[in-house]
């Protein structure tokens, strides 16, 4: 006898909930395109003063003015949990005192000479939580 897999929905979050779940985390992707190509890149990350910092091992030169970056936790065997995405425009931290700050606060990888700090200024959060569907 087999067993029929569970059914799963998904249920959109208000922009309040999602950034409450993006606060709970430090773990991301930052998303952008690169020529005809789409880039993904892990990040660290802190929510501050109505911002998202992000440390990243892209190379600054590549990152574009707009990014998105993705939040999320699955849990596999269940198939529950959440995602949060948040797109808008990205500044590099070039202030040396700041970005000292937050390489000491931001744990992070470098890909060669890469490790880039990014402050994102959010146009859109949305996101949804991944839950068994009621019988």
């Amino acid at each position: 006898m087999s067993t029929l897999p569970a059914a799963l929905r998904m249920v959109e979050v208000s922009g309040t909930e999602a950034l409450w779940l993006l606060e709970g985390s430090t773990l991301g992707r930052l998303v952008y395109p690169q020529r005809d190509l789409t880039v993904i890149r892990p990040g660290h990350h802190t929510w501050e003063y109505g911002r998202l910092v992000v440390r990243t091992p892209a190379p600054a030169a590549a990152v574009p003015f707009d990014v998105t970056y993705h939040v999320d936790e699955i849990r596999t065997a269940t198939g529950t949990g959440w995602s949060v995405t948040v797109a808008g425009r990205a500044d590099m931290i070039t202030d040396p005192d700041e970005a000292a700050h937050y390489r000491r606060t931001l744990s992070g990888w470098t890909h060669g000479p890469h490790d880039t700090l990014l402050r994102l200024h959010p146009r859109t959060v949305t996101g949804f939580r991944f839950a068994r569907a009621e019988a």
